[in-house]
């Protein structure tokens, strides 16, 4: 399990565009968008940097990532 905190989420597109990006490089990944908190948890077998990438690729910005 991965946690990002993500800046520039602000609707239900936001949560559309991380959830796809996350599911191009894993289309198991359970994803779990918190838009109050800016909060991105991911379940994947894909490692941090990868999923941290993705998000980013998304066109957002991740401020800080956690494995857990």
């Amino acid at each position: 399990m991965a946690e990002f905190k993500v800046d520039g989420m602000s609707c239900q597109h936001c949560v559309a565009a991380v959830t796809r990006s996350i599911h191009e490089i894993d289309a198991a990944a359970q994803v779990q968008v918190d838009l109050e908190h800016g909060r991105v948890v991911v379940v994947s077998t894909e490692g941090i940097d990868a999923l941290k990438e993705a998000i980013d690729e998304a066109g957002y910005t991740v401020i800080s990532a956690n494995a857990a």
